[in-house]
C-alpha cells in the first residue's frame, strides 16, 4: 500500500555512473596539475643520474 519513493536525490545506475566519471576527470586534472607522467618520468632520470659521480667528481676537485 505504501509506495515509497525515493527523493530527488536518490541513486540509480545513471548517477553512480556519472559520480564515478566525475571522479576520474577529477583525478586526471590534480594528476596533469601535478605535471603528470612527463615530470615523473624525467624526475625518475634525474634521479638515476644523480646517483652515478660526474666527471669532476671523478677527478678530485
Amino acid at each position: 500500500m505504501s509506495d515509497d519513493k525515493p527523493g530527488p536525490f536518490g541513486l540509480n545506475r545513471t548517477r553512480i555512473f556519472l559520480l564515478g566519471m566525475g571522479a576520474l576527470v577529477l583525478v586526471i586534472t590534480i594528476s596533469m596539475m601535478m605535471g603528470g607522467l612527463g615530470s615523473y618520468n624525467a624526475l625518475k632520470e634525474a634521479a638515476n643520474a644523480a646517483k652515478e659521480p660526474t666527471a669532476e667528481q671523478l677527478s678530485g676537485n
